[in-house]
């Protein structure tokens, strides 16, 4: 069986104790004395329940001596009762003092406890079933005799089925406390060494999970407080970790720790100048070529400059040659130039101008783009209100501001009450309007709150928020520092659609009993529509981080969605449907039986996360265009059928980050930057800009 065929509380155990698989998310990078020294005091555990009994697994007598054997017993909240399923594999009792293993390696072997020595016959597995087998033999923990009264012996017996076998945990559902105290040590270019203080948690810590910016790097054992990182020289990243115990519960992201490697060697040797630069103009968009640079160790990036003005750059490993100026202005001459740089910031000098006069008109699929306003803080959420002007939210400063296109001018219009950023990415995000706005005057907004995520609504009238009039449809989505999800939109039918997402938990993604990680799908009023798949909310599933939503002229829901290292997707949403995080992401396999397994469904295009990070994305005349932040550039991909055709992209560098595209009203597109400040929580220390762009027809 599947794990995503089993019930929830299962499944979560099932996912949290495969201790291979899970140990195996990350390097071991720490030497045994590093370990011995470097470990966080294993704390609680849970009861262990005999199914037919209903008596708890102990220690006989409450004794620690070594050799002691294990029996059942009315249960109580004393150590020889708490017992610490490891992400190594062992069983641990007395606040992780001592390991349980069988007496003999034979059917009838007394459980004992003994020194932990991390041997293999100290290491066992807790299935779905609830049997609890030793690795090495294939025994299971059994009540020897089928006994239930106090002091019956346990030992290990060959599986058999049987409720003697079956050991049932108390459900958990406290997350451990948040991470505290991060230091870096031993920094060099390529590698450093990340130490934090010991979360706590009612039964156990069981992993720490290390992230950057949001991305997963590895998981190390609830033991261990201190790991080895591979990082990149000069990459600056913010680094965090998160506590994950036994059933899966995740605490809150740490503070953000920043470290930027210095380079591996000392590099200050220029690229050589580029040469054979040309421009050749389509309309009003003009193709720059040149050939390619040389450099002592590697070209990184190419800057294109027109008019003396840096308006795009290029990169890759290698980086490219071409670079595509679009939206100009028609019957317009122009004079690009291309500098060279390496990883060090050493740049080359601007090569020699090419200079080309654009065509008459716009014969292009992009053809002009002006900027209307800039602000502060990052724009999240944004939509056009029916008099022509536009509604947006700051996402730290948690306020949502009118702009009049036309004058640029700019009018707060109230601040949300209850928003609190996440030091991350949280904070206010989507807005949608109600579909009858012109007389209900409804703003939906979503937004993290000190708890959760939720979706809330409240009028907006005589250009203003009506605080009074603020509702909560919606609570309780998992909120962590990253991965919140937070887009809206309205579908055709009259329903109302929300991104979440999986709050750093990737079992959240498979749950349908849970919020995270999913699209979900609510009535006007926060109720739960009657044709829903699964009775809730629960619209698809099995997302990491979804912040793009828009519908096609078919009434079908796209979706675009952030994976973790390896790839980014663009999804056609299905009812019902399972998208395979986290065993899969994109189309690459990351546990379990992987993007194989029967029923998940495939994204419709995926990028690798270097050229895409891609948050918002717009349908204009069925054509989907996708706003990139780390790409930073703008996919314009044509509908065709179920596929995504024809692709092709806009203003690569040019604008930096890009995080929000919204239809204009009359058929072209709002686009927003990201570039400073979106991936902490303090308001107004951004400098963005918002753009008109005006697509040919």
């Amino acid at each position: 069986m599947h794990l995503r065929h089993l019930p929830f509380a299962a499944r979560r155990t099932a996912l949290a104790l495969v201790f291979v698989t899970a140990a195996a998310c990350g390097e071991k990078a720490e030497s045994d004395s590093e370990l011995s020294t470097q470990t966080a005091a294993v704390t609680a555990g849970t009861r262990l329940i005999g199914v037919q009994s209903g008596r708890c697994l102990d220690v006989s007598q409450n004794s620690q001596t070594s050799g002691q054997g294990l029996n059942i017993y009315d249960c109580h909240a004393q150590a020889n009762q708490r017992f610490l399923f490891t992400p190594e594999g062992e069983l641990r009792v007395f606040d992780g003092a001592w390991c349980v293993q069988p007496a003999t390696a034979s059917a009838g072997g007394r459980a004992v406890i003994s020194a932990c020595t991390g041997a293999a016959n100290q290491r066992w597995v807790r299935n779905s079933n609830g049997t609890v087998v030793h690795t090495a033999t294939s025994l299971c923990l059994d009540v020897s005799g089928q006994a239930t009264a106090n002091s019956s012996p346990v030992a290990v017996w060959n599986c058999n089925g049987q409720t003697n076998q079956q050991w049932s945990l108390p459900p958990d559902t406290q997350p451990p406390t948040v991470p505290t105290g991060l230091v870096l040590s031993n920094v060099t270019c390529d590698s450093a060494t990340l130490t934090w203080s010991p979360s706590t948690d009612n039964q156990g810590v069981a992993f720490y999970d290390i992230y950057h910016d949001g991305q997963h790097m590895k998981a190390v054992s609830g033991a261990v407080v201190s790991t080895g990182l591979t990082v990149v020289p000069g990459a600056t990243w913010g680094l965090y970790v998160n506590a994950r115990d036994a059933a899966g519960n995740v605490s809150q992201g740490s503070a953000t720790l920043t470290i930027t490697p210095p380079p591996c060697q000392v590099d200050t040797q220029a690229p050589s100048i580029p040469t054979g630069v040309t421009a050749t103009a389509l309309g009003t968009s003009v193709t720059v070529s040149w050939s390619a640079s040389t450099d002592n160790v590697g070209v990184s990036a190419y800057d294109v400059f027109r008019g003396g003005v840096k308006i795009g750059t290029v990169s890759g490993a290698p980086p490219g040659t071409t670079f595509v100026d679009s939206g100009l202005s028609p019957n317009t001459a122009y004079a690009y130039t291309v500098v060279a740089r390496d990883a060090q910031a050493n740049a080359s000098a601007q090569s020699s101008a090419a200079t080309v006069t654009t065509g008459q008109a716009c014969a292009n699929d992009v053809c002009s783009v002006a900027q209307v306003a800039t602000d502060t803080d990052i724009p999240w959420g944004l939509l056009n209100l029916p008099d022509g002007t536009v509604l947006y939210g700051r996402r730290d400063a948690q306020n949502i501001v009118r702009l009049d296109p036309a004058t640029g001018q700019k009018t707060s219009a109230g601040t949300v009450p209850n928003v609190q950023s996440t030091d991350g990415e949280g904070g206010l995000m989507g807005l949608a309007l109600s579909p009858t706005f012109s007389t209900d005057r409804w703003l939906y907004v979503m937004h993290t709150s000190p708890t959760d995520n939720r979706i809330v609504r409240l009028k907006y009238e005589n250009g203003a928020l009506t605080l009074s009039s603020l509702q909560v449809l919606l609570s309780g989505i998992g909120r962590n520092k990253f991965h919140n999800g937070g887009r809206l939109r309205f579908g055709p039918d009259g329903k109302l659609y929300a991104s979440t997402g999986d709050a750093q938990n990737g079992a959240y993604a498979q749950d349908l009993n849970n919020l995270a990680g999913k699209v979900l799908r609510l009535n006007a009023d926060g109720t739960i529509p009657s044709d829903n798949p699964f009775g809730n909310y629960v619209w698809s599933y099995g997302h990491r981080n979804p912040q793009g939503l828009a519908f096609d002229s078919q009434g079908r829901l796209w979706e675009q969605e952030f994976g973790n290292s390896v790839m980014d997707e663009t999804n056609l949403i299905q009812r019902g449907g399972n998208y395979g995080w986290p065993n899969c992401e994109g189309t690459v396999s990351q546990g379990g039986s992987g993007c194989a397994t029967a029923g998940y469904i495939a994204p419709k295009r995926t990028y690798s996360t270097a050229e895409g990070s891609c948050s918002g994305i717009a349908v204009v005349r069925d054509v989907l265009y996708v706003a990139c932040a780390r790409g930073t550039r703008l996919y314009r991909e044509v509908i065709s059928g179920t596929e995504l055709t024809n692709v092709q992209q806009y203003f690569v560098g040019t604008y930096g980050r890009l995080r929000t595209v919204e239809p204009t009203l009359d058929g072209n597109l709002w686009m927003t930057t990201t570039n400073q400040g979106d991936k902490d929580s303090i308001p107004d220390n951004s400098n963005e800009r918002i753009f008109r762009v005006v697509l040919g027809q």
